[in-house]
């Protein structure tokens, strides 16, 4: 008997690496941006995080950044075959700062085509992210498994570094376990979409009769 295993609807995570050269300077920008801004707040309660506003793109520290997001993004269009429309830009990029203890709950960024997320300061033991099965009837049935496979998983966890670019479906589940570590871990989110969507995209299918 012959047999074959077909491979449908597969999720995808873009990821990128920014050159030291290139993602020190930035990262240090974008921790004392993070410190003006956060200069007279009081911590945050135990176990909880802060986010910035959600226009740091449009702060000038931030232009590599947007360059790189802008250049993943194209090549994601590229990737999935997709044309005759404008390039997504982004629709709003804030940063995430989790003391230890901190952790961000399993959750998505609706009404938007792709989101990411970007590392300033990951140390050894806040240096992963979750990504989750978004088949919500594939959890009706979990028999025992012999040997954990991304066939089998309920999750995916990504290691990232200082540096490290993703992109991904804005509607993937995602999470963030407990910062295990001393130091306060450090991200940009961002989410992305098409402009002019209502006038271009968002048009039906068939033409007029």
């Amino acid at each position: 008997m012959r047999s074959t295993v077909h491979s449908l609807f597969p999720t995808l995570v873009w990821e990128a690496r920014l050159a030291r050269e290139a993602y020190l300077p930035l990262n240090d920008a974008i921790l004392r941006r993070l410190a003006a801004l956060r200069q007279g707040a009081p911590d945050p309660p135990v176990g909880s995080g802060w986010q910035s506003p959600v226009t740091l793109h449009r702060r000038e520290e931030m232009a590599p950044l947007v360059t790189a997001i802008d250049r993943l993004a194209q090549g994601v269009l590229e990737f999935l075959h997709i044309g005759e429309c404008e390039a997504p830009r982004i629709t709003g990029c804030w940063a995430n700062m989790n003391p230890p203890g901190a952790a961000h709950r399993m959750h998505a960024h609706p009404n938007n085509f792709l989101s990411g997320a970007y590392y300033v300061q990951v140390p050894p033991g806040a240096d992963t992210i979750n990504f989750h099965d978004p088949r919500p009837q594939a959890a009706v049935l979990r028999p025992p498994v012999t040997e954990l496979a991304a066939q089998n998983a309920d999750q995916v966890v990504v290691r990232v570094a200082a540096g490290t670019l993703l992109l991904f479906p804005a509607w993937l589940a995602h999470s963030v376990g407990p910062n295990a570590s001393a130091e306060t871990r450090v991200s940009v989110s961002f989410n992305l979409m098409f402009p002019r969507f209502a006038e271009t995209l968002a048009q039906p299918l068939w033409g007029e009769e």
